[in-house]
């Protein structure tokens, strides 16, 4: 139990306190993930047998990571049958157990987004729906959202709000895609990463001894980044908690950024009415920053209503203060931050290009980025590319094994018939699914008995060759384990001689990708074998690569770059150096952002974005920027405002490079600082430029339409005499206040 000497007093009391519900809210950098490494290595040292102790993470990652650090602090044997993973892999575990009572064979297979997108639009062109309006990834979106919130495709077409959204979204026939949708699920024995959560839920409401059954293992249940919990994810902790109610969840409230995935902030603020007796724990000491970057964040999160006062504090070194840089254009800006990178790594000789993040708030911005860096010769990678396993030469391979597992898995089907090609082509295809939904039978079996369906001798005998072929990688399935089963049906499918014989630079990639698959399933079932597992069927691996997250797939490669990637995905990640650009109007906070609670969601994302820096963290926006195809000019975003002016300092972009940071953390005089506007409209400047109005056809209150912005509202036509240009200011009614050159504006009359 020396291990709890290395915690803080208040890491110390939240670790240690298990006599029922506790809310731990851990700021940034605090240490979270060693509380809940701590709190569970703590239980196992009171006794709690692992298998007792629920651990729910939000990715593979981490829980790998948590069950190792527990290793260590207890031993691996201590900690090997501890209940810990994701939501949706602990859910699938489960299910694998209990699919029957829901109608699935516990070979289920779990369809993945392009799966799922794959099935929505054939089902969209067989119900002739406009494509225009019923896109695959829109038509996903609102079913996921439904899904969520556990509402079934009878109760969607009961409800007054969808109805009401959907009339406006012209998506009329939503309701039936739905249910649709649902039926071709469960003909192809398959769940969707929504469905592991909703299907527990069902499982849990329709048989109430199962769920005795789980509350009566899980003694103890722990959540990890409890803020991004959903409705579904909610409920699944509060059934399997009770009725002991021995629940610690962990979080914080001011980095909960994920509601367009569904996640519920009301789960954590609201967690202590949902509760008797539960005890709250703050984590407020801060391990990664210095102490302006987290006064800083902590000036700008206050802002909010909605959240659970805690006062973040650190005790590294005081620190320089947050550069702002204000750029005219957003070539400029990326031009400026490609400066700053190169400069900085070369007064720092211990700082890497590893140590150095941009963040943006939309992917989009980073082509701009690209070029300057090109141009500088700095190396960088984007955070968030095509994983391993969304490359198609693997999703192919994998393809094969799924259909293996499960034989009725329709899309699995459709992406392997005829790669390598064998003369099966689109029309075959088509007529293959349209008579297994007439039948209500599985695509396979159409396959298997092609005269019966009606083709030709010849097209049936190409069928019924990959038939069999299938067929015999069943029967192989049964006898061999998971490696020696996918290097049979790789050789054996042509996969693998395909991408031999391709010599080109991408059929190469191609084929060491390949050999990847293979080592890492080589290790997959080594790993068992040492855990005392003897045999490894291809099912395990395919449950555990299904449920990959983003974070889980990301591959670095070992050379050092500079990191690209939007805020939301820097999430739980850390670096020496963060540049944040594009602290716009309209685009931190985004345009699609009006009420309050989304205006505080954007707030809170800039507080996790300036909480990745450890010791350097600037802050930038651009006057102008290219959107849509055209430039148009921007304001600073109503966030640099919210941030405490002793905290930052306004950098002269000319300056030669060795004033544009102090080297000490002594405070600038005031006249550095920035007078930040009571509106988000006024540039951050130390002074305005002057204006005057001009003659025009255009006055104050004419209503207008902009085939971009849509429609709006005059507010003035002047003359910036600072540039000499004749601007227009409008109001849109859904874009909101934008300048315009007014040459360039193209408005059409409405008034």
């Amino acid at each position: 139990m020396d291990f709890i000497n290395n915690l803080n007093e208040s890491q110390r009391e939240a670790v240690t306190y298990s006599d029922g519900p506790q809310l731990v809210i851990a700021g940034a950098g605090s240490g979270k993930t060693r509380v809940l490494t701590y709190k569970i290595a703590y239980l196992l040292e009171q006794g709690v047998p692992a298998h007792n102790i629920l651990a729910l993470t939000f990715t593979n990652k981490a829980a790998r990571e948590m069950k190792e650090r527990i290793g260590v602090l207890v031993g691996p044997e201590n900690a090997r049958y501890l209940w810990m993973g994701t939501f949706h892999s602990i859910c699938a575990r489960i299910l694998r157990n209990e699919a029957e009572n829901l109608g699935y064979s516990r070979h289920f297979s779990i369809y993945d987004t392009p799966d799922m997108k794959s099935l929505l639009k054939a089902i969209c062109k067989e119900m002739q729906l406009d494509d225009k309006i019923y896109k695959p990834a829109a038509v996903l979106s609102k079913i996921s959202a439904a899904k969520n919130m556990l509402i079934t495709p009878e109760e969607y077409a009961m409800r007054a709000d969808f109805t009401k959204q959907n009339r406006i979204d012209r998506m009329y026939n939503l309701p039936e895609v739905y249910k649709t949708y649902q039926q071709r699920l469960l003909a192809a024995n398959a769940m969707d990463f929504d469905d592991l959560l909703m299907n527990i839920c069902v499982l849990f409401h329709r048989y109430p001894e199962v769920l005795r059954y789980y509350q009566n293992i899980f003694q103890y249940v722990l959540v990890d980044e409890y803020q991004d919990t959903n409705y579904a994810q909610y409920l699944i902790v509060k059934q399997l908690a009770e009725p002991q109610n021995n629940v610690c969840v962990v979080g914080d409230d001011a980095q909960s950024i994920y509601s367009f995935r569904g996640a519920d902030i009301r789960n954590i603020l609201t967690f202590q009415n949902g509760y008797p007796n539960v005890k709250l724990f703050k984590l407020e000491r801060n391990y990664r920053s210095t102490q302006t970057i987290v006064n800083a964040a902590n000036s700008l999160i206050h802002h909010n209503e909605n959240q659970i006062f805690k006062n973040v504090f650190s005790e590294k070194e005081v620190g320089n203060r947050l550069g702002v840089y204000a750029y005219m254009s957003d070539r400029d800006e990326a031009s400026g931050i490609a400066s700053l990178i190169k400069d900085e790594k070369a007064r720092d000789s211990h700082l890497t290009y590893d140590d150095i993040a941009v963040l943006y708030r939309t992917n989009a911005q980073s082509r701009v980025l690209e070029n300057e860096l090109r141009r500088l010769n700095i190396p960088y990678r984007i955070y968030g590319g095509t994983s391993f396993y969304q490359r198609k030469e693997i999703k192919d391979a994998i393809g094969y094994f799924r259909l293996a597992a499960n034989p009725k898995d329709n899309e699995a089907l459709v992406r392997i018939i005829n790669y390598p090609a064998r003369g099966i082509g689109d029309t075959t295809l088509r007529k293959v699914s349209e008579y297994a939904v007439a039948h209500n039978i599985s695509m396979f079996e159409v396959v298997q008995n092609p005269l019966e369906a009606g083709f030709s001798a010849s097209t049936a005998k190409r069928l019924q060759d990959f038939a069999s072929m299938m067929a015999h990688f069943i029967e192989v399935m049964e006898t061999k384990d998971a490696y020696e089963f996918a290097e049979t049906v790789m050789r054996q499918s042509g996969i693998m001689t395909t991408a031999a014989l391709d010599r080109s630079p991408e059929g190469i990639d191609r084929k060491q990708n390949l050999d990847e698959l293979l080592s890492g399933l080589h290790e997959f079932v080594q790993q068992r074998i040492d855990e005392g597992i003897a045999f490894t069927p291809i099912q395990d691996f395919l449950a555990e690569v299904s449920l990959l997250t983003d974070q889980d797939e990301n591959i670095q490669d070992h050379m050092a770059r500079v990191t690209l990637m939007t805020v939301h995905a820097a999430k739980g990640l850390e670096f020496a150096s963060v540049h944040i650009v594009g602290l716009e109007e309209q685009l931190f906070p985004s345009q699609f952002c009006q009420s309050p609670a989304e205006i505080e969601e954007e707030r809170r994302l800039l507080y996790v974005a300036i909480t990745r820096a450890m010791k350097n963290c600037t802050l930038s926006f651009a006057r102008s920027r290219f959107t849509n195809g055209s430039l148009g000019f921007t304001s600073q975003s109503r966030f640099l405002k919210d941030i405490d002016r002793q905290f930052l300092q306004l950098m002269d972009n000319r300056a030669p490079s060795t004033q544009r940071f102090s080297s000490t953390p002594n405070i600038p005089r005031t006249s550095s600082i920035p007078r930040f506007s009571s509106t988000p409209s006024t540039p951050m400047t130390p002074s305005s430029p002057t204006t005057s109005p001009i003659p025009s056809d255009w006055n104050p209150g004419d209503r207008i339409m902009h085939r971009v912005f849509g429609k709006g509202q005059v507010l003035r036509v002047y003359r910036d005499e600072g540039t000499g240009n004749d601007k227009i200011d409008i109001l849109f009614d859904e874009k909101g206040q934008k300048t315009l050159l007014l040459t360039y504006a193209k408005l059409e009359r409405l008034s």
